[in-house]
């Protein structure tokens, strides 16, 4: 199963950012981890949420444009080469990584990391098979 991702587009200019992030939290949507990436006129906001209907219903009637994005993501363990072995497994499975960023959890010694993958069912069967732990909807709730 995949996790929800929030794409938000972003005016590009001083303030933005904080408006979204006063919008969410007044009306106490967790957030969990998020990746801006930017253009000369807009950034993309990528979001991960603990309740992925509320902020996306906040954000909508607040005028932003938001896509929900099927992504994958996966518990690696804090050692050297970890993250590596993972992205190989995709790789010898022939899955594209479009983009990926990663958040740490309340537990010790290890990362989540978020995929954007062009398969995302072969993604967590090859991630499964080679014994790595994949990340749920409910895993990002208990956070």
């Amino acid at each position: 199963m995949s996790i929800r991702q929030l794409t938000v587009f972003v005016e590009n200019r001083q303030g933005a950012m904080a408006e979204v992030t006063r919008e969410l939290a007044q009306h106490n949507v967790d957030l969990r981890a998020l990746s801006m990436a930017d253009t000369q006129e807009f950034g993309v906001l990528r979001l991960i949420v603990k309740d992925v209907d509320s902020a996306l219903t906040v954000l909508r009637e607040s005028g932003h444009i938001v896509n929900v994005t099927p992504v994958t993501a996966v518990k690696i363990s804090d050692a050297p080469g970890r993250l590596s072995q993972a992205l190989s497994v995709l790789n010898d499975a022939g899955i594209n990584i479009e983009y990926l960023y990663a958040f740490l959890t309340r537990t010790e010694k290890h990362a989540y990391v978020v995929l954007r993958v062009e398969d995302n069912d072969g993604a967590k069967n090859a991630l499964s098979e080679a014994g790595f732990k994949l990340v749920q909807e409910s895993d990002i709730q208990k956070l």
